[in-house]
């Protein structure tokens, strides 16, 4: 199961994905992260605090939204990871490429 809450705070967005990013849920994951940042561009902030698993794909769909908004230079901080996604994004550098801010 997976859902995406999206708030307006004004400076940027902040992005609530809850459950599973995996290549079952990724593509709506894609579909409402870029509407919601096309119909207002900004900073996005994705708040990991209720995501529960991110396999491969889930990581493909982060990287889609980061390049959707850096060709508009803006920039994309995630926060509050699972210690196991945290990890996934260790592993695979992508904490080079993302703002990584806080802990679960």
């Amino acid at each position: 199961m997976f859902n995406l809450e999206i708030r307006d705070e004004g400076n940027r967005l902040r992005m609530i994905p809850t459950g599973e990013m995996d290549m079952y849920y990724t593509p709506q994951f894609k579909e409402q992260a870029v509407k919601a940042y096309t119909e207002n561009k900004k900073d996005i902030l994705i708040d990991g605090a209720d995501l529960e698993y991110v396999d491969s794909t889930g990581l493909g769909g982060f990287m889609y939204l980061l390049n959707v908004v850096k060709e508009q230079g803006h920039e994309i901080a995630i926060s509050n990871l699972d210690p196991n996604v945290k990890k996934l994004f260790t592993i695979t550098k992508l904490d080079k490429i993302f703002t990584i801010e806080g802990d679960a």
